[in-house]
């Protein structure tokens, strides 16, 4: 039966949510958009008058898709050029979803949807539906076609692989600001020094270029290491200024509801630098450079009040 107008409003009230859970299963806006166009073509396709509650039906095919999507995803990221890193969300974006608690957050934040590449494709929906969601392991066990049992098992062993990856302090939106002016102010001094001073003895850097622009496939560890290395990305260089197409300007920001760095040429951004922050300093940079990535962030970015920025990098 076609659809009425009453089944396309609730599929359109339901999708944000649907995006945002997609968001975090795979870790690509792209992908995420993908999987709930399919999830629409389904419920098009469904007798959607004998669907008793539609968004526990359409949370079901939509998780199932990303679990058959994850497979393919996965097997493609294996001959992936360099590190793979998430697709980042910047702040205002739709799809970055449900906020209200620090669970919420953190399972959107880039740390760890870059964590989560460790879990199983179950540990990863169970992880979601119930830290980002607030899934009962019932309705989790229903939408997995397993037993709640089952679902409480996967859900502890996927929060310990988290859990063994984290040691992030949360921080509100002026205190990320703070962290990033900072982290500038000691970039651009010309010494490592006090930059090194900012970051922790273990810090590490990571970057993703995906073969279109180069970023190093190993991470840069050790605090003097990546301080000498983030130093470098800011000293003038003829062959990064063709290659990004013009002097950026950086903007402290946030994405994916950490503190970040923002590089723009002529309102495109060209990259998206996530830093992880611990109690002990800055704990990790993971740099997306990859443009297929970053399209998204610069529609966000277009129709976001942005400001001045804080650096005008002069290559």
């Amino acid at each position: 039966m076609p659809l009425t107008a009453d089944d396309v409003d609730r599929f359109v009230t339901a999708r944000p949510r649907l995006e945002a859970i997609a968001y975090r299963m795979l870790g690509s806006a792209a992908e995420a958009e993908d999987a709930v166009q399919e999830t629409f073509l389904r419920w098009q396709a469904a007798d959607a008058g004998r669907v008793e509650v539609p968004e526990a039906w359409l949370t079901k095919v939509l998780t199932n898709l990303c679990l058959n999507q994850l497979g393919s995803a996965r097997a493609r990221r294996e001959t992936y050029v360099g590190q793979w890193l998430p697709e980042p969300l910047l702040a205002g974006d739709p799809m970055l979803g449900p906020a209200d608690t620090a669970e919420q957050r953190e399972s959107v934040s880039y740390a760890v949807l870059t964590l989560m590449e460790r879990l199983s494709a179950n540990e990863r929906a169970v992880y979601v539906l119930r830290t980002a969601f607030d899934h009962s392991h019932r309705e989790i066990a229903e939408i997995l076609d397993i037993t709640e049992s089952a679902s409480q098992q996967i859900f502890h062993r996927a929060k310990k692989h988290v859990a063994d990856g984290r040691a992030r302090t949360e921080v509100d939106e002026a205190a990320a600001r703070r962290i990033v002016e900072e982290f500038l102010a000691a970039a651009g001094s010309g010494q490592t020094e006090p930059l090194v001073r900012l970051l922790t003895q273990d810090a590490i850097s990571i970057g993703d270029g995906g073969g279109k622009v180069p970023a190093r496939a190993k991470a840069f560890e050790g605090a003097v290491a990546v301080a000498t290395f983030l130093w470098g990305l800011l000293k003038p260089g003829k062959a990064k200024l063709t290659l990004v197409g013009g002097s950026p300007e950086i903007h402290a920001w946030t994405a994916n509801g950490e503190p970040a760095v923002v590089a723009v040429v002529d309102g495109r951004v060209v990259g998206v630098m996530c830093l992880e922050v611990t109690a002990e300093g800055i704990a990790a940079f993971r740099n997306q450079v990859n443009p297929d990535k970053l399209a998204r962030a610069t529609a966000q970015w277009a129709a976001t009040d942005h400001g001045e920025p804080l650096l005008r990098v002069a290559w």
